[in-house]
């Protein structure tokens, strides 16, 4: 499965089956982390076997069986947020390649929980994401339309259909996709308007868009 493929077939779940992630599997998602880490100044590191991300009744109700999950963490600077939305997408669907599923958390986890468990340098906690096998692969999100998130001037390309669409594929807080996004000739643009949220849904936008697009088609401004 390629990455465009997991994007497509990557849904919310909340629920997991008590399974361990095999050990192959485990070296793989270290090594996907530790790669992002490296290119991004970035402290995520990945729990295994471990419940202490939700509160008992959250764990009874709402995140049944979640015990594998990827700190998005690092040192507290301008461009955090930004940054763990990305490579955290990254990682998300690089999961999905391996046959497990996936849910962005970005404010319903025990802080406490998790910071017993991140890396010594994670001075600031964003969020996790949680892994392992689904009790069901979920169901796609409601979405907005391209013309309520996107414009181009002129004919659009086909790159930037294609990265319109992907985009709105993109998990996002309380799943607002408030996003605009506006190209003209290579160059587009992208904002996020989701509140203490916009950081880390503009990340997670931006990897979208490029793997839909391209990023040979175009360039940031």
């Amino acid at each position: 499965m390629t990455l465009e493929e997991a994007m497509r077939s990557r849904h919310t779940v909340r629920r997991y089956a008590d399974r361990r992630l095999p050990g192959d599997v485990e070296e793989q998602l270290k090594g996907r982390i530790g790669q992002n880490n490296r290119e991004r100044g970035l402290a995520m590191s990945l729990v295994t076997e471990n419940t202490e991300a939700f509160d008992p009744a959250l764990r009874l109700f709402l995140a049944k069986g979640v015990r594998n999950y990827v700190i998005l963490a690092g040192r507290d600077r301008p461009g955090l947020e930004e940054d763990l939305g990305y490579c955290g997408a990254d990682v998300m669907l690089f999961a999905q390649t391996l046959g497990l599923n996936s849910w962005w958390v970005g404010g319903t986890y025990s802080r406490k929980g998790v910071g017993r468990n991140a890396a010594p340098e994670a001075e600031k906690l964003l969020g996790l994401i949680a892994l392992g096998y689904g009790a069901s692969q979920g169901v796609p999100h409601k979405s907005k339309k391209p013309e309520d998130v996107a414009a181009y001037a002129g004919e659009a390309p086909g790159w930037f259909t294609k990265g319109v669409e992907a985009l709105l594929l993109a998990p996002t807080a309380l799943n607002k996709q408030a996003f605009t996004l506006r190209g003209e000739g290579r160059r587009v643009s992208l904002s996020c308007d989701n509140g203490i949220f916009s950081g880390v849904d503009l990340g997670i936008g931006k990897y979208h868009f490029e793997l839909g697009a391209g990023k040979e088609n175009f360039d940031w401004t």
